[in-house]
């Protein structure tokens, strides 16, 4: 078995605690880290004390029990990003809309998965991942099965124990359950079945796979929300297989099913923020649910939260977490910009916002972090190459047709009027951070030369025009399609503006076609589409999100019907081109090896293929942003990835602190 911690140390003797800027491991009990002491109990500061005052007061008052007894035996201890932190005030975030912000409770609030990705790494492999909710994990050397030690005497936010009777309740009631799951998350199958998830004891289950999965911890420190969201003591009174007069509980609360009744409780990803009794291992717990229509939001101290900061001192420690919510990006911006927020960065960070927040810091008391995005280009333009119709199809698989499209495109001018002056020319590749960097393949096709266009347009079959200069397609018709964009994502249908006037002239027409995201995602999905553009994923993360690269995921809006039929191995979509099928062999090997270095080898090639064949045509490189922290707010780092995993949660946003 190989550790999860270091190769030569035995597992037993050494627990990898936490997720924090450092990762520190402790080989004492809770009752060591909080026996009192002459500086005010267990090494804190005597201000500072054990647990927060409001705790300490119920402890008082008979409401809760000691701090020592609401800890873990082995507390996930938290380095500070600057230093130890002080009990109380609050933190103001803000969401855009409640319903579509539960990605934002989770990176906030939430991200409390098995495992997690060391702060703001860029690496996605096993080696950038740490022990979080588990106390330690270890692996087989073949990565068919992982094991996970959960940390003795943890509590949901109601007091009642975690135990591996919680995993197994996921496994077999939610995951294994086709009425709630019918189709089986991928990271979580190998072979075209189930991982089998068994329990060794109160406090360890191991996952096992018919092959190796070599991705797994990576996907877990990803995706793995369920998995630890789903307390058995609670919701195992909505599931059919415990209740005791399920119909009985269908009726009482108005549902039309189980399932309905289940998912209103939190049962599934989607609903996990709907219930605020669903009990969690967050460090502040929601006061309603993200379906309410409420004005603001506000997430409360979890009495019973498992980390610690160095000094043994329960976290977190803020007392509140602050959500408003806007209707629009105006009011949010506006309400930044003045100063009442006190660390933010969703919706406002773009770098066109920036002078004005640079103009207005002084009387808004805050300052700047940087944002390092994940994703590659903004936009990308994806011409459907599995299109229906077979005349389109042959023209978008021309790569000389992609080729000549992507020079005849003034992608300065774009920059210059779309993004202030933030970007440059680049295809959808990897960033300039990531390890797999390629320049050639980042700003290939580029230039803009309109005799370089028409020179590969020709070269491509299409030299015949109509009276209007429109070339002709193979059918004698003029190449004219569409082009969707979501209606919110302005900066795309801006851009494809001058797309559409650069195309023009070189003898292409389009019409841009501006939708509702429900509508966009419905014709992409039913493979409507002529050509879609948003955003190029992959930028550091192409290791488990290659979706640019090769039709991977629902990202890859250029083949969607490829992927469907690489995603349903042969039972649905449509079989690739070659270059495809190998690219499509190539990562089900990479899944099955657990060795790190080998698999980067092998998402080169993977890389390099996708070089070749230009699937995509990026505009510019999406330039970092930046976020807000209020000049009295603490242990924020001062540099963030976004886009990749979970962030700022893997940085442990129960150290942030107020002055």
């Amino acid at each position: 078995m190989r550790d999860s911690t270091l190769q030569n140390m035995p597992r037993r003797n050494f627990l990898v605690l936490g997720g924090g800027a450092l990762a520190t491991s402790f080989l004492v009990s809770g009752c060591d880290l909080l026996d009192e002491g002459g500086d005010g109990g267990n090494g804190t500061s005597a201000e500072k004390g054990a647990e927060a005052p409001d705790l300490a007061a119920r402890v008082e008052a008979g409401d809760l029990p000691p701090v020592e007894e609401r800890l873990p035996s082995a507390p996930s201890v938290v380095e500070p990003v600057d230093r130890v932190g002080i009990y109380g005030g609050s933190w103001r975030t803000a969401m855009l809309g409640a319903a579509n912000s539960g990605a934002w409770v989770d990176f906030t609030i939430g991200g409390e998965y098995l495992v997690t990705f060391q702060p703001n790494t860029t690496d996605m492999t096993a080696q950038g991942v740490v022990a979080n909710v588990a106390e330690s994990f270890e692996y087989s050397d073949d990565s068919t099965q992982y094991t996970f030690t959960l940390r003795e005497g943890m509590r949901w936010s109601d007091g009642e124990p975690l135990t591996a009777d919680d995993i197994m309740f996921w496994y077999e009631a939610v995951f294994l359950n086709d009425d709630l799951y019918p189709a089986k998350t991928s990271w979580l199958t190998s072979a075209g079945e189930p991982v089998v998830v068994e329990k060794l004891d109160d406090y360890t289950v191991t996952f096992t796979f018919a092959q190796p999965n070599g991705l797994f911890l990576s996907k877990m420190a990803q995706e793995g929300d369920q998995i630890t969201r789903s307390p058995k003591h609670y919701l195992s009174q909505f599931h059919p297989d415990y209740a005791d007069d399920i119909d009985a509980l269908i009726a009482e609360e108005g549902a039309s099913s189980w399932v309905e009744l289940f998912a209103a409780k939190g049962g599934t990803f989607d609903t996990r923020y709907n219930n605020p009794e669903l009990p969690t291992l967050s460090a502040w717990v929601l006061d309603h649910g993200l379906n309410e229509d409420v004005q603001e939001f506000v997430a409360t101290r979890n009495p019973y939260y498992w980390k610690v900061d160095p000094e043994g001192s329960q976290l977190p420690y803020i007392d509140t977490v602050n959500f408003p919510v806007y209707s629009d990006v105006e009011a949010l911006t506006l309400n930044a910009i003045n100063g009442e927020l006190d660390f933010h960065f969703p919706n406002i960070g773009q770098s066109t916002n920036k002078p004005l927040f640079a103009e207005n810091r002084e009387d808004g008391n805050y300052d700047f972090i940087s944002i390092e995005r994940s994703h590659s280009v903004a936009p990308v333009i994806q011409l459907n190459l599995a299109h229906q119709d077979a005349v389109k199809r042959e023209i978008f698989q021309n790569k000389d047709f992609r080729i000549g499209l992507s020079h005849a495109i003034n992608r300065q001018a774009i920059i210059d009027a779309v993004y202030a002056r933030q970007g440059e020319p680049y295809q959808a590749s990897p960033r300039p951070s990531s390890e797999f960097y390629d320049e050639e393949m980042a700003h290939q096709y580029t230039e803009y030369d309109v005799d370089l266009a028409n020179e590969f347009l020709d070269r491509a079959g299409y030299t015949e025009t109509n009276g209007n200069g429109i070339r002709l397609g193979p059918d004698g018709n003029p190449i004219s399609f569409e082009v969707e964009a979501m209606v919110q994502r302005t900066p795309d249908v801006d851009s494809m503006q001058f797309v559409k006037d650069d195309w023009q002239a070189v003898g292409i027409e389009i019409t841009i076609k501006s939708e509702d995201p429900s509508l966009y995602t419905e014709r992409l999905n039913g493979n409507q589409h002529d050509a879609a553009v948003h955003f190029a994923t992959g930028g550091l993360n192409a290791l488990v999100e290659p979706s640019m690269y090769f039709p991977f995921g629902p990202f890859s809006r250029y083949a969607l019907p490829w992927m469907q039929w690489y995603t349903s191995r042969g039972e649905a979509g449509e079989e690739p081109i070659e270059p495809v099928k190998r690219q499509m062999e190539l990562y089900d090997e990479l899944t099955t090896v657990a060795d790190a270095d080998r698999q980067k080898e092998i998402l080169t090639e993977i890389l390099q293929i996708a070089k070749e064949e230009f699937y995509t045509i990026g505009i510019s490189l999406w330039a970092d942003a930046f976020g807000i922290v209020k000049n009295d707010f603490h242990n924020v780092p001062e540099n963030l990835v976004t886009g990749a995993y979970p962030n700022p949660a893997s940085t442990n946003p129960c150290q942030y602190f107020r002055e």
